[in-house]
């Protein structure tokens, strides 16, 4: 397994691979897919943009993550401003990285890929803190909840709903840099 640093153009490049992985990592129906491939290349060219990518020795998408600077405007951080209060809001978004997707597909889930991933995405990032959104699940047994409590990130929301999703999420955040000790991986350099 080989974890890449990807342009946008890469993830671009790889958008089918991008949204298969997506969608077996989250068990999503086909109409969904297809709306989240347009959202992902919008993504893209946001500022900030950072993304990361796990390839199999014979080049196959097994995981990625990307994320960039939230500001007022885009959908998701729009959503959490309107449900954090006033000094909620100035520690969390004010320079804010946001980790919008992070996502391994299944048989490569529980091999240290979504670590890997992690620490490199959050290598990357330009920001003093990091936000985040999962769906809500048992903590004790979710690998991601177990992954971004392992990474230090904290409850910012609990049980919060976004419009157009039926399921509960919690928001969750942590300051960066993150330490030296927690870097684990370092990204290559960028290759599809």
């Amino acid at each position: 397994m080989r974890l890449v640093r990807w342009t946008p153009d890469d993830l671009v490049r790889r958008l089918d691979d991008v949204v298969a992985v997506y969608g077996e990592a989250m068990n999503y129906r086909a109409d969904l897919l297809e709306a989240r491939r347009g959202y992902i290349a919008t993504h893209v060219r946001r500022p900030g943009f950072r993304a990361v990518a796990s390839l199999t020795t014979e080049g196959h998408l097994a995981g990625f993550g990307y994320g960039y600077r939230g500001a007022s405007g885009q959908w998701w951080h729009d959503q959490v401003h309107r449900a954090l209060d006033p000094q909620a809001r100035r520690r969390w978004l004010t320079d804010c990285f946001e980790v919008v997707e992070l996502h391994v597909r299944p048989p490569a889930q529980g091999h240290g890929v979504g670590t890997r991933q992690l620490t490199a995405l959050l290598t990357l990032a330009e920001g003093s803190t990091t936000l985040l959104s999962t769906p809500e699940a048992d903590e004790r047994t979710s690998r991601a909840w177990r992954l971004y409590r392992r990474f230090g990130f904290v409850d910012v929301l609990r049980h919060f709903h976004f419009p157009g999703d039926e399921r509960p999420f919690g928001v969750l955040g942590r300051d960066l840099p993150l330490p030296t000790r927690d870097t684990t991986a370092t990204p290559g350099p960028a290759t599809s």
